[in-house]
């Protein structure tokens, strides 16, 4: 489900160099000796049941909650935890966030129809604007804006911010052009695209499973050309330079691709599985050379006692 990600683009860049394989459109397994000190599995409570993931200021990443909306900050280099905001409760998760420079988080509320932001080292909630949305799920942070997706209905909602990202007034944005709502689970993941001139929504409907870029003026939806690569399990998008990762849930994998800077057409070079530690990903945050994803584990009915975690593998 449960996105340019100013806190993350300004510590990471991309790769330089790829192996023959990923640029023949190969497969990246991940699994291996890890080559970083810092823990590649980090447990969450049991019944945690996480969706999205958000890091920085500083090693800390954040996941929410889809069931109470509670928040849970992860010291990554220790992989210590603890739980700074107990949610609003049923009916109220959290789904996809983001987090800022200036230490604010920005939460997709699901089917509560809520946009929230929460200040990351306090956990306390500064503001919840309803939008009378159906499922917001995702989140990207643009300059001067903050902008949601809608999974049953074909809109965006843009949140404006001011000179220090603080919310103001939120209003819905319709979806035209290539976009087809499906009947049901229809918008998931978003991001900018490489230049900053519009946004990339992943459409799990349409054509099995499309990447579309929308204008944010006007919400023209115009398909991505990305070689024949589908997204039908297409969740959480990450962009880094002009290196898209798409995580692809039920599939275990994320598949990468290279955007020209339009985001116009993108290229498969690899894809990334890790049998050791991929439970249903949904959505990934990044640090110095590594992903981190929650596993959802969206294959198991959900009880108390459920075991979660985030993982972490490294980037291409």
């Amino acid at each position: 489900m449960a996105l340019a990600h100013p806190t993350r683009r300004h510590l990471l860049t991309a790769a330089a160099a790829l192996s023959a394989t990923a640029l023949a459109g190969g497969t990246a397994h991940a699994a291996g000796t890890p080559r970083h000190p810092w823990p590649e599995r980090i447990p969450l409570p049991n019944g945690w049941r996480p969706e999205g993931i958000a890091i920085g200021p500083g090693p800390y990443a954040y996941c929410g909650s889809l069931g109470q909306g509670d928040l849970y900050r992860i010291h990554l280099p220790t992989g210590r935890g603890t739980v700074i905001r107990t949610g609003l409760g049923t009916g109220h998760p959290t789904v996809g966030l983001k987090s800022d420079r200036h230490g604010r988080l920005f939460l997709a509320g699901g089917p509560s129809g809520e946009l929230r932001t929460v200040h990351a080292r306090t956990g306390e909630v500064e503001r919840i604007v309803p939008v009378g949305g159906t499922f917001v799920n995702d989140v990207v942070l643009t300059p001067g804006a903050a902008w949601f997706t809608d999974s049953f209905q074909p809109r965006m909602y843009r949140l404006a911010l001011d000179a220090r990202n603080a919310p103001g007034q939120a209003r819905p944005v319709p979806l035209g052009g290539d976009w087809e709502q499906g009947p049901d689970f229809t918008a998931n993941g978003i991001e900018r695209t490489p230049d900053g001139s519009a946004l990339l929504v992943v459409n799990a409907f349409a054509g099995g499973g499309t990447l579309m870029r929308v204008d944010p003026r006007t919400g023209i939806a115009r398909a991505v050309d990305l070689g024949g690569a589908l997204l039908p399990h297409g969740d959480g998008l990450l962009l880094l330079g002009r290196i898209l990762y798409a995580v692809q849930q039920r599939q275990n994998a994320i598949d990468v691709f290279r955007l020209d800077e339009a985001g116009t057409r993108g290229t498969l070079i690899t894809r990334i599985e890790d049998e050791r530690l991929f439970r249903i990903p949904t959505t990934a945050a990044a640090w110095g050379d590594r992903l981190y994803l929650p596993n959802a584990r969206f294959d198991v009915t959900p009880t108390p006692d459920t075991d979660y975690d985030v993982v972490a593998v490294d980037q291409v």
